[in-house]
């Protein structure tokens, strides 16, 4: 049986936003549970100190590494939580993160969290994601 997803969205004001206010995925055969992925480099050292932006892209590159690595894309994401040390400055950034799914065509179940810290200092924004394909 082939992948099929159907959004569901109760209210519209989500899509608008980027996410769907939730998602029913039937016919899957493989689902992949990525752990929260930082700005880290590939020898894991935390990049780009104090920068939103920048920690948000390299999120993003490193989650699209891990989802290729299982032979999936961003566009299989059904699922992404995100958690921030600073909800305000990560939605002056958000469009990094809009941008990257909007390419992909993906509007994945969202959570955002304010947390205090994340567990490597100086890390402002994690990316925890499911994949469905």
């Amino acid at each position: 049986m082939a992948l099929e997803r159907t959004a569901v969205n109760p209210v519209t004001w989500s899509v608008e936003m980027g996410f769907n206010q939730g998602e029913v995925v039937s016919g899957n055969t493989r689902t992949l549970y990525c752990s929260g992925q930082t700005a880290m480099s590939s020898d894991g050292k935390p990049q780009h100190d104090g920068d939103m932006a920048a920690q948000l892209a390299l999120s993003i590159d490193n989650l699209e590494a891990v989802l290729g690595e299982a032979g999936m894309s961003l566009t299989d994401l059904v699922r992404l939580n995100v958690y921030t040390t600073d909800v305000d400055l990560l939605f002056q950034h958000y469009g990094v993160l809009a941008s990257r799914l909007g390419a992909a065509r993906v509007a994945p179940t969202t959570t955002m969290l304010g947390v205090t810290r994340l567990a490597i200092p100086g890390q402002l924004v994690e990316l925890e994601g499911t994949a469905v394909a």
